[in-house]
């Protein structure tokens, strides 16, 4: 592996040994293949997985004229060991991972205004960002389960039930990646009645046999919680094998990672004055943190990152920790409670989520910050000067212990200083109104005739703040989804400005008439008992097919 070349030759494979095995965040689990941390997606102690080394490439600089293609291969073979996943077969899945996209560049990037760049992540099939990673983590499981069956029937074949939930663009990006995929069962739980009108579509209209949509009453934590429950649960888990899809699963992070280089050097082709060596800032709309933790990874492996900047929504839990140092569900602490959480005029549920025009990011617990918080424990452990070993078991029972605060007291924190100061370092944060994410897509549609779906007009909006800040230091804001998939906010943004008419401007041809498409969805209500029962029972009703 260390003397191989890149798929089209034009720069040296890696020299770097890849880290090739996986750790869990809580510090039960560890020394994982790549294989089992796809095909279980949660740790078996509840944590998430990661690589117990980040790889350092410092031959980064030799992929700036790559295609998408041939980059993704570099990246995700640093931590794909050849003896899991041979370096033909890799190259194969990712053909066949973004031969579904509309745009030749797979993830390409545009100047906005001034200083700021979007890089358009909405390219695949279900018209987001989501695509990038589960058209990518559809054929790893497919790949995997081929191999597992092969010369199995019947009941000895090793089947997968996918359980994830959405706040909107997970669903169908998983739905579209996984179905009619032998060996696949599919549940996909969004909260009724919170995503938007396509989006619950996309998602209900797929009638694939294979392909279950459960609508839960709640909110998308509910959801997620849900799920959770499923895979720590003995009894489920002594009958069926259970897969992830949501950013809990390690593959949809690492997938991820390419954007961030490809993005880096589309910008150096693309301005004079920026060279591959300078840093850039890149700006991301977060709800459940992977997007940006992505960033994370890049950044650990020599990207010169200045910045990562998280852009939220008023569901703030996110920013209010890079603020106050505390992780807490409600803002009871310092400035950022100052006047009441609810002075935004937005509608908030008893349940603590509010309802904004960026529904995806409808969050209140971001599941994949536990990623983040192993390394700032890391690296704070460090500090003792103790062995490795010790440092990552320091790790993992500090994230167990701050995990367990937020579950049964809602949050914790104040960290330590140091640890505050450490993620400091890497992240910058903003928080974004519904009125200033409006303000945002009318600035741009006026300014540089350009339609910005409400989760990237927040994105904008917090790079707009950063250029203030560090205006020679040029921005990528990550543009999450097309504007077509949120008709509501955009609508209102733009309404009245003269000419607009959405059906001309905005909707691609792929969503007329989907809403006349026979549908199939089941209600169910917010009792991980009674949704254990349903996969239970739908699961062995395809299995009784084979």
């Amino acid at each position: 592996m260390s003397n191989g070349t890149a798929p089209n030759g034009d720069a040296p494979h890696p020299t770097h040994t890849p880290s090739q095995r996986y750790l869990s965040t809580r510090g039960e689990d560890a020394d994982l293949s790549f294989e089992e941390v796809v095909l279980k997606g949660l740790a078996t102690d509840g944590g998430l997985y990661i690589p117990e080394e980040i790889p350092e490439t410092p031959q980064w600089q030799a992929w700036k004229d790559l295609p998408f293609i041939d980059l993704a291969y570099n990246v995700l073979s640093l931590y794909i060991s050849p003896s899991e996943v041979p370096a033909d077969d890799l190259k194969d899945i990712i053909r066949r991972s973004y031969s579904t996209f509309r745009a030749p560049e797979i993830t390409p990037l545009v100047k906005l205004q001034g200083n700021v760049h979007l890089l358009e992540l909405f390219h695949g099939p279900t018209f987001a960002f989501k695509d990038v990673a589960l058209q990518f983590l559809g054929n790893l499981f497919e790949y995997f389960l081929v191999r597992k069956n092969e010369g199995k029937t019947g009941r000895d074949r090793y089947h997968l039930t996918v359980v994830g939930a959405t706040s909107g663009d997970t669903g169908s990006a998983a739905i579209y990646g996984l179905r009619g995929k032998k060996d696949v069962s599919v549940f996909m739980l969004h909260p009724k009645g919170r995503v938007s009108p396509i989006q619950e579509l996309q998602m209900t209209t797929v009638l694939d046999a294979n392909v279950h949509n459960l609508a839960v009453t709640g909110n998308f934590d509910n959801c997620q919680d849900i799920v959770k429950a499923l895979f720590a649960d003995p009894d489920i888990n002594s009958t069926l094998k259970l897969g992830a899809v949501n950013s809990i699963n390690w593959a949809r992070i690492l997938a991820q990672i390419v954007y961030y280089f490809h993005s880096y050097f589309a910008l150096a082709r693309q301005s004079e004055s920026f060279n591959v060596g300078d840093k850039v800032r890149f700006v991301v709309p977060s709800g459940n943190f992977g997007d940006v933790l992505a960033g994370y990874f890049a950044k650990q492996m020599g990207l010169p990152i200045d910045k990562l900047v998280i852009a939220t929504n008023e569901n703030d839990i996110l920013d209010r920790f890079w603020k106050t140092g505390r992780y807490e569900k409600k803002a009871t602490h310092g400035a950022a409670a100052e006047g009441g959480i609810e002075s935004d005029g937005v509608k908030a549920h008893e349940d603590g989520v509010k309802e904004t025009l960026s529904p995806a990011m409808d969050i209140l617990v971001s599941s994949n910050f536990e990623r983040l918080l192993w390394f700032l424990a890391y690296h704070f452990a460090g500090s003792a000067g103790m062995d490795d070993e010790w440092n990552k078991k320091q790790a993992g029972q500090e994230v167990s212990a701050w995990l367990k605060d937020l579950k049964t007291k809602g949050g914790f924190g104040p960290v330590y200083k140091d640890v505050l100061e450490t993620a400091r370092r890497d992240f910058d944060s903003e928080r974004v109104t519904d009125q200033e994410t409006l303000d945002t897509i009318k600035r741009l549609y006026k300014e540089a005739d350009y339609i910005l779906d409400p989760h990237s007009a927040v994105g904008v909006e917090a790079a707009r703040r950063s250029v203030e800040r560090a205006g020679d230091v040029p921005h990528i804001a990550l543009s999450t989804a097309h504007p077509a998939k949120f008709a509501g906010a955009v609508t209102v943004a733009l309404q009245d400005e003269p000419g607009f008419k959405f059906d001309e401007k905005v909707l691609p041809t792929e969503f007329v008439g989907l809403d006349q498409k026979e549908k199939r969805v089941k209600d169910v209500e917010n009792d991980w008992k009674v949704v254990r029962g349903l996969v239970k029972k739908e699961v062995e009703e395809e299995l009784s097919q084979y």
